[in-house]
């Protein structure tokens, strides 16, 4: 289902399930995460639904700083699969975060846009993969924000880089989540569409 035209990215709170048909696989990425063939098979027949929250309000390790957004991710799955939760901090600093499926990691995540996305990383090593995560996006993502996050996983030496926006998916505006995963030399890209749901019960 389309993203209501009051959906922004500064307004993603309710309901949003991943589009199956629409997405690539996540097979490969996964895979480079090291996950189980197992456990992929069972996420990719699986129904996945976000539930997003957002507030802005200091920080919990510096409750006397400034208000920063908050986005709270609740994941559930259909197939038995167990569900998971986070918590981004868009103030581009690292913090721990760990669950079941992808083990203990760090992450940071932040208000950016295309341009200044685009600028940081040219000539740089990066630059193929910010290539790919900045194509595609509607002009209100183009010309507007987005959110940048970035997660590593030490034990397992892998990184994955998301720009969050919207995009036109056959015809119609969805929220749209762009990823790259490294290994080492070995990089992996995807792009998952989401179906909006409806609000927050």
């Amino acid at each position: 289902m389309a993203a209501p035209s009051e959906k922004t990215i500064r307004s993603l709170d309710g309901k949003w399930i991943i589009n199956k048909t629409l997405s690539d696989s996540t097979d490969p990425v996964l895979a480079l995460q090291g996950m189980g063939w197992l456990t992929r098979k069972a996420i990719g027949l699986a129904t996945v639904t976000q539930h997003l929250k957002s507030y802005t309000e200091p920080p919990e390790d510096n409750p006397t700083g400034a208000p920063i957004t908050h986005i709270e991710i609740q994941q559930t799955a259909s197939g038995g699969l167990k569900g998971t939760s986070e918590k981004r901090i868009l103030d581009w600093q690292f913090r721990p975060h760990s669950d079941y499926l992808f083990g203990d990691l760090r992450g940071r995540s932040r208000w950016n846009t295309l341009t200044k996305l685009k600028e940081e990383y040219a000539g740089k090593a990066l630059e193929q993969d910010a290539e790919f995560l900045c194509e595609g996006w509607l002009e209100e993502t183009v010309n507007g924000e987005v959110v940048d996050s970035f997660v590593e996983n030490e034990g397992k030496g892998w990184t994955a880089w998301q720009i969050w926006g919207f995009a036109e998916v056959d015809g119609v505006r969805m929220l749209t989540r762009r990823f790259v995963v490294r290994r080492g030399e070995e990089a992996k890209s995807c792009r998952l569409i989401y179906d909006w749901a409806g609000p927050l019960a």
